[in-house]
């Protein structure tokens, strides 16, 4: 029930002066410790998974999987000679299903003894051109035990090899022109390229026969995917040519998301080479992206969705989506709504830095509750080893909920607020939206600065509805909250976040983009920290 705010105003007063501000510190709530290593292991992390007996699972770079004892804090070698090992899922402690450059893989420890003696194939059916980009991610298994994992396309940084797995396929090149002429093909290929089986698609493989079933296109390197608490199939896209920043999609079935290089493998693609489409062609085929991560604000390279399934035993955010980030220290969580019959979302901070370590590329969540994160770099900006995140017990002051009302949004936050501090001055907004186009990156575009100009107060001073002077479909809300407290003086603790608006609650959409209105200014690529493009995005 929606009060007056002068009513909550006086309710909170006596409460607000008997609390001193408090500063904000996730470590006040959450602590965060380092996993010893084997010695000469290169600690890169490719997946990492949880046995229901609380037994860790991690995948490294070099195709080393190990098993993590938490309560005697041992490791065991379970399976060796993987080719680039980048998502795992524990079956039990026998059986572990991993995704390696060549194939799904079945891995089993048939005797009992804690190593995997059975390596059987599950999936292959997908190409490979030996290109050093084609990472492969996942598994993520539905609620019927099916299977889906996502293909990166290829960089123009490298040609193909001579043989290939797969028919090759491009409408400006030929696989002779590649092996033969490289400089020249290299400006007709792109600049990320599929010019084999189903890369840049979502792959769905039958969870008791293997059979594999082109799913989804449009993807640039979807590293890693995962399903939240409603059951959408989440994928998380990096900035570069086509994404105007980095993307989480909400991946439907039959859905192009963007990127046109895969299109060719579609097999009712009757359109020749699809870079050659107009952009305003390509833009009416896409399914939106759920979320932007704007770039250099909220994250640079997002890495995997994972729901938080432990219940409550890991804070406040049970049933939640937690997002990693390879080139700044941050966990991230999104909260995902559908408007309209579309799926959009908020992003926010959850964990930045504090012990932290840069890279985190999987996550995996404990039956205790406890988060461990797993670290690398391939020559980029990044790190290595796996950190473990458990809960203190004591909830901090955080954003809860987020979601787009008829004229604004809706915020909770996770324990009552001190109603002195939620003014509209509080809430600091710029609104932009990203071009859809070729180049790599874009700037932000058409930037407002949106007001608050109501507030109501709801429930347990908890939720508060911002009305705003305008909305617009199509664009990005980024907030920064300024002095907002709880009612027992802590300070918020995270003070950014970033809402892409697809739809609004009427069913407005954004207008159909017309090519070379947004202002030209083309985003240079970063190459702070990074030798070449050979992190699995």
């Amino acid at each position: 029930m929606i009060r007056p705010l002068a009513a909550s105003l006086i309710a909170l007063a006596f409460v607000a002066t008997q609390t001193t501000a408090t500063a904000a510190s996730i470590t006040d709530h959450y602590t965060i410790e380092k996993l010893p290593l084997p010695k000469g292991l290169d600690p890169q992390v490719g997946a990492l998974a949880v046995a229901p007996s609380g037994k860790l699972f991690a995948a490294f770079h070099r195709g080393e999987v190990l098993t993590w004892d938490p309560e005697h804090k041992h490791w065991h070698p379970f399976a060796f000679g993987l080719h680039e090992p980048l998502g795992m899922v524990v079956i039990s402690e026998r059986e572990v299903l991993v995704m390696q450059r060549p194939e799904l893989t079945r891995l089993t420890d048939t005797d009992g003894d804690g190593s995997a003696d059975l390596y059987e194939t599950v999936c292959d059916d997908f190409g490979i051109s030996g290109n050093y980009h084609e990472f492969n991610f996942g598994p993520a298994r539905d609620a019927k035990g099916d299977l889906y994992i996502g293909l990166n396309v290829a960089s123009n940084g490298d040609k193909t090899e001579k043989e290939v797995r797969g028919e090759f396929r491009h409408f400006g090149v030929t696989h002779e022109d590649v092996i033969g002429n490289w400089k020249e093909a290299k400006g007709k290929i792109g600049r990320m390229y599929s010019v084999v089986p189903y890369r840049g698609w979502v792959l769905k493989i039958d969870g008791k026969t293997g059979a594999m079933t082109p799913f989804a296109s449009g993807l640039r390197s979807p590293n890693s995917l995962g399903f939240d608490a409603e059951g959408r199939l989440l994928v998380c896209d990096n900035q570069g040519d086509w994404l105007g920043s980095s993307k989480l999609h909400h991946i439907v079935e039959g859905g192009f998301h963007g990127h046109p290089a895969s299109l060719v493998w579609r097999a009712d693609w009757k359109l020749g080479n699809p870079l050659k489409l107009p952009v305003a062609e390509l833009d009416k085929l896409r399914t939106r992206e759920a979320m932007f991560f704007p770039q250099s604000i909220l994250a640079n390279s997002p890495t995997q969705p994972l729901l938080d399934t432990t219940g409550g035993k890991f804070g406040p955010y049970a049933n939640q989506v937690f997002v990693g980030e390879m080139n700044i220290s941050r966990i991230m969580r999104v909260l995902p709504e559908t408007v309209a019959g579309q799926t959009q979302a908020a992003g926010i901070p959850f964990f930045d830095k504090n012990g932290l370590t840069q890279g985190i590329n999987r996550l995996a969540f404990a039956p205790d509750g406890a988060l461990y994160v797993g670290q690398t770099h391939l020559s980029w900006a990044g790190g290595e080893g796996i950190q473990k995140i458990t809960w203190r017990g004591t909830v901090p002051m955080d954003v809860h909920g987020f979601s787009l009302s008829k004229d604004g949004f809706d915020v909770r936050f996770t324990k009552p607020a001190d109603a002195k501090t939620i003014t509209p001055e509080a809430f600091k907004i710029r609104r932009y939206y990203y071009e859809y186009h070729e180049a790599y990156g874009a700037d932000t575009d058409d930037l407002s600065n949106p007001v608050v100009t109501k507030i109501t107060p709801g429930k347990d001073d908890k939720e508060w509805s911002l009305t705003l002077d305008s909305l617009k479909p199509g664009y990005v809300y980024e907030f920064t909250f300024k002095g907002i407290k709880g009612a027992d003086g802590e300070e918020l603790i995270n003070t950014l976040l970033c809402y892409t608006c697809n739809r609004l609650r009427d069913g407005s959409a954004p207008s159909p983009q017309i090519p070379g209105t947004a202002p030209k200014k083309p985003a240079k690529e970063s190459t702070k920290g990074k030798a070449k493009e050979e992190k699995p995005e």
